[in-house]
């Protein structure tokens, strides 16, 4: 009795998940993975959605986990459509489609691109016997597996090796860091290139790096300082010549008062001894 009722049980439940799977929700993606150079009349992410749970009372595209504003919409078809511009490290990534069920229904697309690598600065700057560093970032999907640095040269290009008394390099998936020690003006300077991979494949970007001497950064604050020194003897030589010139007009100006009051106590001299006579 026992061994028949568990043989029930577990014909009904097949039974039940086998109308469970019939039933449950499909959306069929085409392409499922897309990448650069792959012969497709357009570059076009569609989604379509078959046995929905519900209704459906919307859809909207996501790149990466975040909404596509443009791709909202309250329709109800069972078809998602989302046109790209190109297919490059800028639009690549994690495309899913959304549809607006009881549950929601989705499904994902994968962009795939070989990596974007840029740098802050195309020519960066450093004095001599300080650490020079060097910086690259990357974006799009799938992430960058390896980085390479290599400097350039009459011949060709000179790989660089990690953690050697000179040069140091520190890498994640989204950047990489060259460092190089005690900079040398004549053995430096020069364009140093990184190099990103990935699945896809390899972009580079290459950095001018300029070495200066070691009292560059002395020489603007020494033309002030001259400028300066060269300023106060122009006005202590000026004052210097102009100081006489006032000095003998004031002796001038101050000598005719002292005359005319001589002349007027020898007037009134005279004046004195007339009455007394």
């Amino acid at each position: 009795m026992g061994t028949r009722t568990t043989s029930s049980l577990g014909i009904v439940m097949l039974l039940v998940y086998s109308a469970s799977a019939f039933t449950d929700p499909i959306i069929l993606v085409d392409p499922p993975f897309l990448e650069p150079g792959e012969n497709l009349p357009e570059t076009i992410l569609r989604c379509n959605l078959t046995n929905p749970p519900s209704p459906i009372e919307g859809h909207v595209w996501k790149k990466d986990g975040m909404n596509i504003s443009a791709t909202s919409n309250s329709g109800n078809s069972t078809i998602m459509e989302y046109k790209l511009t190109a297919v490059d490290a800028k639009h690549s990534g994690e495309y899913s489609c959304h549809y607006f069920t009881t549950p929601v229904s989705n499904s994902s697309i994968y962009v795939r691109a070989a990596p974007g690598v840029s740098s802050d600065k195309k020519s960066e700057h450093g004095n001599e016997g300080d650490i020079g560093v060097l910086t690259c970032k990357s974006s799009g999907y799938p992430p960058v597996d390896s980085w390479l640095w290599s400097r350039k040269t009459d011949q060709s290009d000179e790989v660089i090796a990690n953690n050697t008394m000179k040069f140091e390099i520190r890498s994640t998936a989204q950047e990489t860091q060259l460092r190089i020690h005690s900079l040398n003006i004549k053995e430096d300077q020069g364009d140093y290139v990184c190099n990103a991979t990935n699945e896809v494949g390899t972009q580079a970007v290459t950095i001018h790096l300029r070495v200066r001497g070691r009292f560059a950064a002395f020489w603007p604050f020494l033309g002030i300082v001259a400028e300066v020194i060269v300023l106060v003897a122009i006005i202590f030589i000026y004052e210097k010549r102009r100081k006489p010139d006032e000095i003998s007009d004031d002796d001038e100006q101050g000598s005719a008062p002292l005359k005319s009051n001589a002349s007027m106590n020898h007037k009134d001299k005279n004046i004195r001894q007339r009455n007394s006579n």
